[in-house]
């Protein structure tokens, strides 16, 4: 438990900071966008890309990437059960299933990193190929299907998928891995440089981000389906991994990536697509805060169950 510790501890401080600096205006909000852009475009995809070209895997962990993936679909379906909640709106269900879907990229890279090194950051950034895209398509058509007003252009969630600098960087890193192809010197340690800047500057953009007065406006809708995500998705990472024979590292990884708190950027997409963009303020303010806790219990399970 203390290695744990050690590893989260410091991502909380960061965060923190994060919010710390724009609360105060040292630095602005519109620094903090270029940051996240920054770290969107170029760090996060040069940590992606150097982890997945150095790694070396027996076999493709495709008992984890499946495992995470029916339980998206399983969570998905868990937030369109919303429906039934008395006098919920239908852009409310859409920015549900998005929130129960997505999940929080650097924190997950933090930890895997930290607890793991090299190897850990690798079957993160595996995740992310795979968790991303499905995010993605399921988030979309989740907020379109349940908006009041759909947006006049029709989204191509496929071909933002593609467009999408970390999967793009996750396809780069496997073919130079699967073809066993060596980083140049110079070129490693260019990324390698980026990639060190990566998690502090994702950090501190997710702390500036997150909107502290969304939890004064949080009602009990809020911190139902919160408590559903934080603790619903391990559950169900869990029963389906141990069905399916997972264990070890590659079960730690998942659990870990499905605790993490929804992304930053669900908001952006819910006001974009025609959801309930209060909600999803709500949903990540309380869900960020609301992992710090939910995150060392899921750790103690992967201890308890010998993933770790």
């Amino acid at each position: 438990m203390t290695a744990f510790l050690t590893a989260l501890v410091p991502v909380i401080l960061i965060v923190v900071l994060g919010q710390f600096l724009a609360r105060r205006g040292m630095i602005t909000g519109d620094a903090f966008r270029a940051l996240d852009r920054l770290s969107f475009l170029v760090l996060l995809p040069a940590l992606i890309v150097r982890a997945l070209a150095n790694a070396r895997f027996d076999e493709a962990p495709w008992l984890m990437l499946g495992t995470l993936l029916l339980a998206q679909i399983v969570m998905a379906l868990i937030g369109l059960s919303a429906r039934w909640w008395p006098g919920i709106e239908r852009p409310a269900i859409g920015t549900i299933v998005q929130s129960n879907v997505r999940w929080n990229t650097i924190i997950a890279l933090s930890l895997g990193g930290l607890l793991f090194g090299n190897e850990g950051i690798a079957l993160v950034s595996l995740v992310a190929a795979a968790m991303i895209p499905m995010a993605n398509v399921i988030s979309v058509y989740a907020l379109v299907s349940h908006a009041d007003h759909p947006p006049g252009t029709t989204p191509r969630p496929l071909l933002a998928m593609l467009r999408n600098p970390l999967v793009i960087a996750c396809a780069i890193g496997i073919s130079l891995a699967s073809f066993h192809v060596k980083l140049p010197v110079i070129a490693d340690e260019t990324l390698k440089m980026l990639a060190n800047a990566a998690i502090a500057a994702g950090l501190l953009s997710a702390g500036a981000g997150v909107d502290l007065g969304a939890l004064k406006r949080a009602g009990l809708r809020t911190f139902f389906w919160s408590a559903v995500r934080l603790i619903g998705m391990p559950l169900a990472t869990l029963g389906i991994g141990l069905s399916v024979g997972l264990s070890g590292l590659p079960l730690a990884i998942a659990l870990i990536c499905s605790a993490t708190s929804t992304a930053p950027n669900s908001y952006v997409l819910a006001r974009e697509l025609g959801g309930d963009a209060t909600l999803a303020a709500n949903l990540i303010a309380v869900q960020t805060l609301g992992a710090a806790v939910t995150l060392p219990l899921v750790w103690l399970l992967i201890l308890a169950i010998g993933a770790a």
